[in-house]
């Protein structure tokens, strides 16, 4: 499947593993604990209600680690096919602004955004740099009831019709440095293979969903996702 000629509508799927070469660590893939806490009592609802402090610190230091950090080659080369011709939609599952920063347009964040505040009050969503900690007002409204801006464990997905909808018109769905094994990638890669679109994973590994792929390119992001963009655009 190296000829991408003819490839007019794209579906990239991106995760932790596009982001991990920024520096920005994963917790599902390492031992899942925060400061000893498991990600579980500091990425739910149900966590949130019990220690809102925790919660607050721990998506203050996402937030201070997502600043510090720098789009990698992978971002740098998906802003390319971004500004390219054709119909693409880059579905992120990460939190961090790197696809944004590297100058991706046509994009959204399913799992939410680490540099966003959602008002629980009045629904507005704010650009965040700074703490939570402190249970500040909102810009909007004046209620104190900011929260991050993240899709927890257990919550919906953000805009998925809109994701669904691209997949049914996509000619290929890439998922790149996330596991095909596990949802979304699982339900979204099974859906562009009934809609008869070509199926592309780019991982480090082989994972259990890899049998879903029509082909799978096994490395660093950094290094897979210029090649492949590289065959698109030169296609």
């Amino acid at each position: 499947m190296g000829h991408m000629a003819g490839i007019r509508n794209i579906v990239v799927l991106t995760g932790a593993g596009i982001s991990a070469e920024s520096g920005l660590r994963t917790f599902r893939a390492e031992d899942g604990l925060w400061e000893d806490h498991p990600v579980e009592e500091v990425a739910t609802p149900q966590g949130f209600r019990r220690d809102p402090e925790l919660v607050q610190r721990f998506y203050d230091e996402r937030r201070a680690n997502i600043l510090a950090a720098q789009p990698n080659a992978a971002h740098e080369a998906l802003a390319r096919l971004d500004a390219g011709s054709g119909e693409l939609l880059i579905v992120t599952q990460n939190i961090d602004d790197l696809h944004e920063r590297a100058g991706a347009k046509r994009m959204l964040h399913m799992h939410g955004e680490g540099l966003s505040a959602w008002c629980t009050a009045c629904d507005a969503r704010h650009r965040w740099t700074g703490t939570l900690r402190d249970n500040p007002p909102c810009p909007e409204c004046g209620e104190r009831m900011l929260r991050p801006d993240i899709v927890w464990f257990g919550e919906m997905p953000y805009e998925m019709e809109r994701i669904f909808a691209a997949i049914a018109r996509a000619d290929l769905f890439v998922s790149i440095g996330t596991s095909g094994a596990v949802y979304p990638a699982a339900g979204f890669v099974q859906q562009a293979k009934s809609a008869r679109a070509r199926t592309l994973e780019l991982n480090l590994e082989r994972s259990q969903g890899s049998h879903w792929f029509d082909e799978t390119r096994l490395g660093p992001a950094s290094e897979l996702v210029p090649v492949w963009v590289g065959e698109v655009l030169g296609g």
